[in-house]
């Protein structure tokens, strides 16, 4: 593993606007090519979180996943960020990872928001993710799966041998700011428990329903430190995480050895 540039895009989402959205995020990691090697928006960052957006809910080959697409290969850089994808099997909250090389990964946000009722509109995914990108293991998930632990954890000699499943678990969300408190929290927590890199990559600015989002975009280490913290505006920040000392800590403390063995039903 070589050090890992992540580039936080904490931005204000423009409400039911993809091709503004588009336009607006491609104009912030417009100039980051060649100073990054990660490009992370927010959750259903081309129409801000809405349950009426799904009648908008574009296809695989519709402009969004071509754009980001484009943009991994214009920036030669892995770019995330979640939107809403309509398939045959319902409208998911789902996650891409795109790279330069022109590849697509793909996951569904497992946990709905009940609280926002968007399992009553939204399918749920079941899968976790798990992508190798310049030496780096990389678990994405969608804002509230944070909540749920045992989803993320960091088991050890599962997904390879000897070795822990991930080197970063990685957020995108629209978390509002009356709960920034639990999303400051929970990000330690994930980072302390996976012996892992944590990003977690929120908006700011109001949304359509009213609500307002603090940003509080946070890089965390494996002891749970902020690497980098992000405050209530707009930003680009671009944080190295450091292979050595993710591997030293793991050496030093090695904690996994310990865990326990269960199956996700």
């Amino acid at each position: 593993m070589n050090d890992l540039r992540v580039s936080l895009v904490q931005g204000a989402t423009r409400w039911h606007d993809p091709a503004g959205n588009r336009e607006y995020y491609g104009h912030l990691i417009g100039s980051l090519r060649g100073l990054t090697d990660l490009v992370v928006l927010p959750e259903t960052f081309t129409s801000g979180f809405s349950n009426e957006a799904i009648g908008d809910a574009e296809t695989m080959d519709g402009p969004t996943v071509a754009w980001i697409r484009e943009q991994a290969a214009r920036l030669d850089a892995a770019v995330t960020g979640s939107v809403q994808l309509r398939t045959e099997s319902g409208v998911f909250n789902r996650l891409l990872f795109a790279t330069p090389d022109g590849a697509l990964s793909t996951y569904d946000k497992r946990h709905l928001f009940r609280y926002a009722k968007e399992h009553e509109r939204y399918a749920a995914g079941r899968e976790r993710l798990t992508v190798e990108w310049k030496g780096w293991r990389i678990c994405p998930m969608v804002c509230y799966d944070l909540r749920f632990p045992v989803f993320s954890r960091n088991r050890y000699d599962v997904e390879r041998s000897g070795a822990l499943d991930y080197d970063l678990l990685l957020y995108v969300a629209n978390w509002p700011s009356a709960r920034a408190y639990p999303w400051k929290t929970l990000l330690r927590a994930r980072a302390i428990e996976n012996l892992s890199y944590v990003v977690g990559l929120n908006r700011v600015g109001n949304d359509g329903n009213g609500l307002h989002y603090s940003g509080d975009s946070a890089v965390i280490d494996f002891l749970g430190h902020p690497v980098s913290e992000c405050t209530d505006e707009e930003v680009v920040v671009t944080t190295t995480l450091q292979a050595a000392e993710l591997a030293a800590h793991r050496e030093r403390f090695p904690a996994m050895l310990d865990g326990d063995r269960f199956e996700l039903a």
